[in-house]
């Protein structure tokens, strides 16, 4: 399947949606305390979210009943917003996803909820670092593997490894769409697909401690890792504009 390649006028409507995305994030970071649950939290982001003109794209996402994934401690992605009560030196994921105008939106933060341990810090830094790293290394005509083997690199030099078979995503007038990113090498850098002006794509790091083999928990939804260790996970939307990654989901 082609990957898609937008026009400006295109590009500016996915910006439209990311940036909602953003606000939405940043707001969440600014109003959760300790004391809330993931459906407070949850329906926090909702609200912001409609308020600001766009539409909660997760909602019903293939079945997902939130509109934000709130995803505690040891779960990296596809937390459930639940009953669960947030508490001091929890880490908590947020991913939020958006649509407005048939244009979709999507990022991804894990934030302290006060005062954190130094090795929360140290994995929670891995996953943001690793994003901003691989955001600045793409040029037009690399190939997405080489961005997986960047994202790789990165997480494994640090300690950590990446989550298996999850990854970033294409985007525009769908939520998910071609070509998948892994964040990590499968096969050779010099195959598939190069990175064209014009394209439009997520990139997510999910970080786990020591084995990144996925489980799901028995809500069919949540992502864990199968040490039982904490994770974390960052993730922005990128448009290649001029041979360079332009992030669309920033405040």
């Amino acid at each position: 399947m082609a990957i898609a390649l937008r026009k400006a006028d295109e590009i500016a409507k996915l910006r439209k949606a990311g940036e909602i995305v953003g606000k939405t994030l940043q707001y969440l970071q600014e109003n959760i305390k300790p004391g809330m649950t993931l459906k407070q939290i949850d329906e926090m982001g909702e609200k912001f979210i409609r308020e600001h003109g766009a539409i909660p794209s997760f909602k019903g996402l293939y079945g997902f009943k939130g509109s934000v994934c709130t995803s505690v401690n040891e779960v990296c992605i596809h937390g459930i917003p639940d009953d669960t009560v947030i508490k001091e030196g929890d880490i908590l994921g947020l991913d939020i996803g958006t649509q407005v105008d048939g244009y979709y939106g999507d990022a991804a933060i894990t934030m302290p909820i006060g005062k954190v341990s130094a090795e929360d810090e140290a994995l929670i830094a891995c996953s943001k670092d690793a994003l901003y790293h691989a955001i600045d290394s793409i040029k037009e005509g690399m190939r997405f593997k080489e961005l997986s083997k960047i994202l790789e690199d990165f997480i494994t030099e640090r300690g950590y490894v990446p989550l298996r078979d999850y990854c970033g995503h294409g985007i525009g007038t769908k939520p998910h769409a071609e070509p998948n990113i892994p964040n990590y090498l499968e096969g050779k850098t010099n195959q598939g697909p190069k990175i064209k002006n014009g394209m439009v794509f997520c990139l997510e790091p999910m970080i786990c401690h020591k084995s990144g083999t996925p489980v799901i928990l028995d809500d069919d939804w949540s992502v864990v890792s199968d040490d039982g260790l904490r994770t974390s996970h960052y993730e922005h939307q990128v448009a290649i504009v001029d041979g360079k990654a332009v992030i669309l989901t920033e405040a």
